[in-house]
């Protein structure tokens, strides 16, 4: 952590100072439990089960605010039924549960992608129950997935790309995106329906400029709003002892606000004050990556159904592996399209900028791109922790 942020915290009194580590960068390096599922998936045997390994693979997909709400049935031979963890929600910044389907959808692709490379063919089928409705998840599961030996199947290039993706929080380079990179980026989504994106960088410097403000405002707004960021204080992990018993979520690992959890000054409980030095601090701090930022990729859909926002999840993660491959970051930002009632002006900017007419059409996502400097990866629970018990 630099030093002339320490001394902002102290100066602005230490309570605040859990805002400032929980949405910075400068964490140490995470406990090797927490990591141990990526490696896994390197060196895992297919077995006599090749669901497992697929599995293995799947959960490496990326989830909103790290959640990894994916719950696994396999008491049916090959065949894996996906349900929400409905335990893992984010009911502040994501009401409807939208990011939550997306998720699924991620996880859904990645485990198609694994299947493939081990020649088979899985036949997705979204919401064999039926679907939930617009404003709230149910138990019925998301998809179930049946898996076919299928000669003709070919593994797909994107499969190398999972162990090496990430969301990329910091800074980016100024230079913009590689024409064929964009070309291949968008190459990868090609085959869903129903979707338009995108690419505002340099072509549009007057737009450009417009997401970048949009994205500060909607990035202060949710840490402004006591609710929201308490949301994220629920799934921050402080310390390698709480990082390696959980996997999942925030993970902050900073020697500063650990010496601080470590004497009771990290008050999870409570949101800071209006005006606190640490909440400014940050704001600063992502105003900084943002103002550089060289390019936003979006995904508008022509209607917001839940099996809609699974395929957007499945089209964006086949997006940001194809970005993997050529060298590029991407970082959601999902604070604008998010439907809570402080983001509500924000929300209808990010429409217009994007000119989503229509009240079906639903922007499911916008994100960062930009050539950013190598992370490590987020914590995964492993593949146990998703496996449904027997009853």
């Amino acid at each position: 952590m630099q030093r002339r942020s320490v001394l902002r915290v102290l100066g602005g009194g230490v309570m605040a100072a859990p805002a400032l580590g929980l949405l910075s960068a400068c964490s140490s390096a995470l406990p090797p439990q927490a990591l141990a599922a990526w490696q896994a998936a390197t060196t895992m045997e297919v077995g006599t089960d090749p669901r497992r390994w697929m599995l293995a693979h799947a959960i490496l997909a990326p989830h909103s605010h790290n959640l990894q709400s994916w719950l696994v049935d396999l008491r049916e031979p090959d065949a894996i039924t996906l349900h929400c963890d409905l335990t893992r929600l984010l009911p502040e910044t994501d009401p409807y549960s939208r990011q939550m389907m997306m998720s699924q959808g991620t996880f859904l692709e990645v485990l198609a992608l694994a299947a493939q490379e081990q020649g088979y063919r899985a036949d997705i089928r979204l919401f064999p129950q039926g679907e939930p409705g617009p404003s709230r998840l149910d138990t019925k599961p998301t998809a179930h997935v049946r898996l076919v030996r299928d000669a003709s199947t070919r593994p797909d290039p994107l499969f190398a790309q999972i162990v090496h993706r990430h969301t990329n929080r910091e800074k980016y380079d100024d230079r913009a995106p590689a024409p064929d990179a964009v070309k291949a980026l968008f190459n990868s989504m090609k085959d869903f329906t129903g979707l338009r994106y995108g690419v505002v960088g340099d072509e549009h410097p007057k737009d450009r400029a417009q997401h970048r403000a949009l994205a500060m405002q909607a990035w202060q707004v949710e840490l402004e709003t006591p609710r929201t960021l308490l949301e994220s204080y629920r799934w921050l992990r402080v310390g390698p002892t709480e990082i390696a018993q959980h996997r999942d979520g925030i993970s902050l690992n900073s020697p500063f606000v650990r010496a601080l959890s470590a004497v009771g000054l990290f008050d999870r409980s409570k949101a800071p004050a209006p005006g606190d030095s640490a909440i400014a601090s940050q704001i600063q701090t992502f105003n900084d990556k943002l103002s550089t930022t060289p390019a936003f990729f979006y995904m508008v859909t022509a209607d917001n159904r839940r099996s809609t926002q699974v395929n957007a999840g499945r089209a964006y993660v086949r997006a940001q592996l194809a970005a993997t491959a050529h060298g590029l970051s991407m970082h959601p930002l999902q604070q604008a399209l998010q439907e809570y009632p402080e983001q509500t002006a924000n929300y209808a900017e990010i429409r217009r900028l994007l000119a989503v007419d229509r009240p079906e059409d639903t922007v499911q996502m916008w994100a960062r791109l930009g050539y950013g400097p190598t992370v490590e990866a987020a914590p995964r629970r492993g593949v146990e922790a998703h496996i449904l018990k027997k009853e």
